[in-house]
C-alpha cells in the first residue's frame, strides 16, 4: 500500500503523452513549473530571434493530427500541399486536458512532410515522403502582448532538414489573421485535430 508521501508524489504526475513504441509510455510532471522543461528546450531565443530546436526533439510530444490539402484536390494551387505533423508540448497538453484552455507558454510544432506517392500495396491514396519544413506557434502574453491571442508564428523554411538555423516571428497578417478568423479554439485549428478534441474536458 502506498503511504501518504508516495501518494502525493504519484499524484504530481499524469500521463501527458503515450508514445506508440511497443509498450512505452512517457510520464511527465503535470505541474507547470516542472513541465515547462520540454517547451523551454525547444524555445531558445536570442532577443526576438528563435533558434532552431534540436532536430526531432518534439517528435515524442503529444501528437495532435496530420492535416493534408494536396495540390490535385485544389486545382494544383494548394497553399499548404504537404502533410502537417502537429505536436504540442506535454505540459500544455496536460493543462488543456484539465482546463480546456491553452496555457501561457504553449508551444505547438508543425513539421511538414511531402506527399511521397499515391500508390501502395493497400491501394491508392496519399502516402508520406520526406520531411520538408518546420514551423512553431508560441503563446506568450509577455513576448507578444499586441498579437491576437498572444500567439506568434515562426517558420524555419519549407526546406529539408536541418531547416533554417533561426526564425523571426511572422507578421500578423501572414498567419495570425487567418488563425483569428478561422481557427476553432484560441487561434488553434482544433477542428482538424481529433486528438486535441478528444483531450478537451466535457463542457469546456
Amino acid at each position: 500500500m502506498l503511504n501518504r508521501v508516495s501518494m502525493r508524489s504519484l499524484s504530481a504526475f499524469m500521463i501527458a503523452a503515450a508514445v506508440a513504441t511497443g509498450a512505452l509510455f512517457v510520464l511527465v510532471p503535470a505541474d507547470d513549473a516542472v513541465g515547462q522543461d520540454a517547451a523551454a528546450a525547444v524555445l531558445q531565443f536570442d532577443g526576438d530571434t528563435l533558434n532552431r530546436p534540436v532536430l526531432g526533439s518534439w517528435r515524442t510530444w503529444p501528437f495532435l493530427g496530420t492535416p493534408l490539402t494536396p495540390h490535385d484536390m485544389n486545382k494544383g494551387k494548394a497553399p499548404f500541399p504537404e502533410f502537417h505533423h502537429v505536436y504540442i508540448d506535454p505540459a500544455s497538453h496536460a493543462h488543456y486536458s484539465q482546463t480546456g484552455k491553452f496555457r501561457e507558454g504553449t508551444v505547438i510544432v508543425k513539421e511538414l512532410v511531402l506527399v511521397g506517392g499515391k500508390k501502395a500495396s493497400s491501394g491508392r491514396g496519399y502516402f508520406e515522403g520526406d520531411y520538408s519544413g518546420l514551423e512553431i506557434a508560441h503563446k506568450s502574453a509577455k513576448r507578444y502582448p499586441k498579437e491576437p491571442g498572444n500567439w506568434a508564428y515562426y517558420s524555419f523554411g519549407h526546406v529539408p532538414p536541418p531547416y533554417s538555423a533561426t526564425a523571426k516571428a511572422q507578421a500578423t497578417e501572414s498567419c495570425a489573421t487567418c488563425h483569428e478568423s478561422l481557427a476553432d479554439d484560441d487561434m488553434v485549428f482544433a477542428q482538424y485535430y481529433p486528438n486535441l478534441r478528444a483531450a478537451r474536458p466535457a463542457g469546456k
